[in-house]
């Protein structure tokens, strides 16, 4: 597991907490969201618990780069503050789960393991409530990148932005890995991505307005 918070007491609070139970292993601690990369990409740990807000770059964005370089990483983000937008940018991004800092630390060991398990630590309602601004008007509109998508790519398209794999994918639409794979090619390239990481950009685009036809995504 790797610990990445700016606040050297936070860290030795949630290290505290984990190391009563010694099948969590920490190897690692990160105070800004570049070294949480960088450490995640050396250490490749299994789960990384993700302060929301750090300086410079934000924990969002580096949960992001995260998964996008090593899928089988799960990242748990932690909070002070109840913040929709927040929570969906961190699902957006592909995190696990999302947790508000006052968590009992009975609850934060079993949560833990829970991602470790492959679980999701998102109440239904709330993933339900985020699915829904997905799916805004049920797809993109006439003249809008990607409004050729059917609806089986819009689903595979909610399922990649909340974050899951391709195995995930399979399992929730009671398909193959390799035919997702196939739905995925196809997804990005109507949105005309080159990566899935680039999805969670596309979504938030659209929500603010969306890009003309024929935008050269980032």
């Amino acid at each position: 597991m790797l610990l990445c918070d700016d606040h050297e007491l936070v860290r030795a609070g949630i290290r505290s907490v984990l190391e009563t139970d010694l099948t969590i292993d920490i190897v690692g601690e990160a105070a800004s969201a570049d070294a949480a990369v960088r450490l995640a990409s050396e250490l490749a740990p299994d789960v990384v618990v993700m302060d929301v807000r750090m300086p410079g770059r934000s924990g969002v964005e580096a949960c992001r780069d995260i998964r996008s370089a090593r899928e089988a990483t799960r990242v748990v983000m932690l909070t002070s503050f109840a913040d929709d937008e927040a929570l969906f940018a961190a699902i957006m991004a592909g995190a696990s789960g999302y947790l508000l800092k006052n968590v009992g630390g009975n609850d934060f060991v079993e949560d833990i393991h829970r991602v470790a398990r492959g679980q999701s630590l998102l109440d239904p309602s709330v993933t339900e409530r985020v699915l829904a601004r997905l799916r805004g008007d049920g797809g993109p509109s006439p003249g809008e990148i990607g409004e050729d998508l059917t609806a089986q790519e819009r689903r595979v398209l909610a399922l990649m932005a909340d974050g899951l794999t391709n195995r995930q994918i399979g399992g929730q639409l009671h398909l193959t890995e390799k035919t997702v794979k196939n739905y995925v090619s196809n997804v990005l390239m109507k949105l005309g991505l080159s990566r899935r990481a680039q999805v969670a950009a596309y979504m938030a685009r659209r929500r603010s307005g969306g890009a003309a036809p024929g935008t050269n995504w980032p």
